[in-house]
Order: structure tokens, then sequence, then C-alpha cells
């Protein structure tokens, strides 16, 4: 008599929501809530532009989180991704098993709130009223999108700035992190750091005529270029 075979059962996963229909390195956006700040102030509303590549498992454990440096964006990967060789299918950041999560910084302006945003008090951009921000308030606001997305366990990977964030990771946030890599980074800024990725830009961008004393952008200003060759 000839055997009978069970019923095939399906495999169910969990599908986050966020990336149902999502292309890889589209734009996306998520308000994040209100903020308080390390050094004072307050957000009353945060929002933080991003991008992502490859698919978060079931467990949420298999995220990287690519962390930008002073003058970059979300974009990690693909046309003009500032880490393009390093992120993708068999490159070192293996979209075929990671997910891989780039977010603009708070303060950024790229996408994400910064001086460039309009002040919910006054509708006009906050530009010298924006609030002082740390890499502790980046990495805060980084940990609500992470945790909307679902995710569980990370490997933070970032130079330079993106780099101290990727201290600040594993020392305040180590719940989350499996695995750190701060590259071109210390502990602690020297004086010499603070003195040539610090003042040196603030001095070319308030040196500049079309700085108009911080009110550049609804004064319809360019942007000033020289602190970004100097960063």
């Amino acid at each position: 008599m000839a055997e009978r075979s069970s019923p095939r059962r399906s495999r169910l996963h969990v599908v986050n929501p966020a990336r149902v229909g999502r292309e890889d390195g589209e734009l996306q956006t998520a308000e994040i809530g209100p903020l308080e700040l390390e050094l004072g102030g307050r957000l009353e509303q945060a929002t933080l532009a991003y991008r992502t590549w490859g698919r978060l498992n079931s467990a949420g454990d298999n995220a990287v989180l690519a962390l930008h440096a002073l003058t970059g964006d979300s974009r990690v990967a693909g046309d003009g991704g500032w880490w393009a060789p390093l992120v993708g299918p068999g490159h070192a950041l293996d979209t075929n098993g990671a997910f891989v999560v780039c977010a603009n910084v708070l303060g950024g302006c790229q996408g994400s709130t910064g001086p460039a945003t309009p002040d919910p008090l006054t509708g006009r951009p906050y530009a010298m009223r924006f609030p002082l921000i740390t890499i502790g308030d980046i990495v805060a606001a980084q940990r609500r999108l992470v945790e909307r997305l679902g995710i569980t366990r990370l490997v933070a990977i970032g130079g330079s700035i993106g780099g101290f964030q990727a201290l600040e990771w594993a020392t305040r946030h180590p719940d989350l992190v499996a695995a750190a890599v701060p590259v071109a980074a210390t502990g602690t800024l020297g004086a010499q750091g603070i003195a040539l990725h610090g003042e040196a830009g603030r001095r070319a961008i308030m040196a500049d005529p079309n700085w108009c004393g911080g009110e550049y952008a609804s004064q319809g200003s360019r942007r000033n270029m020289a602190s970004r060759w100097r960063a």
C-alpha cells in the first residue's frame, strides 16, 4: 500500500510593511517624533531621510547601519553613492544577506530635519535658530528609525563623523549592536581636528558674502563650497 504524503506546509515569514513595494536605494522619510536634545532645546517634530538596500530578515538581525561623514547623505550605494564600491550583491557589505540602511544625519538638510527646515513656529527656515546637536542626538534619532524598521541587531559602520557615530552606537546602545566598525575616528577629537574640521569650516562659511548672517536660504544665496572642499 502506497504511503500517503503529508500535506506540504507553506513557510511563513514576517514582511516589514515599510519595505513592501520599495526599491533598493529609494529615498524615504520617517517622522520620528519630538526630540529632547543633550545640550538643551527641543525639536517638536523630527524627520529622518533614509535609504535601504537588501531585505531585513524575519529576526531583524541582519542589518548594517552605514553612517555618513560631515558632508555626506543617505546615498551610500548605487549611482553616485559615496561607498558604492563597497555595497551591493557580492560586495563587502553584501546585500544578498545584509539589510543596509543609511540615514541622513539629524541636522544634515538632505531630507532630514536641519537648519534649512521650516520652523513650525515661524514657517521660515530655522537657520541660526536651529538648536545645537551632538553625536549623541544624531544617534538617538537613528535609534528611533532603526526600531521603526523592526531592526533588532545591527553592525554600525562609518568613517570620520560616521566613525564617531559608530562609537556612539557601540558605547551607548550596546543592546542593539553586534559589532562596530569606526573608520578614521577616535574617542576624542584633538585641537588640530577641531581647528581644521570645525573652526576653519565655520569661518569659511561666515566670511562668504552670501552667508547673510545665516539667512542664506531665505535670501536665495548659493551654498558656500569652500567649507565642503575643506571638509
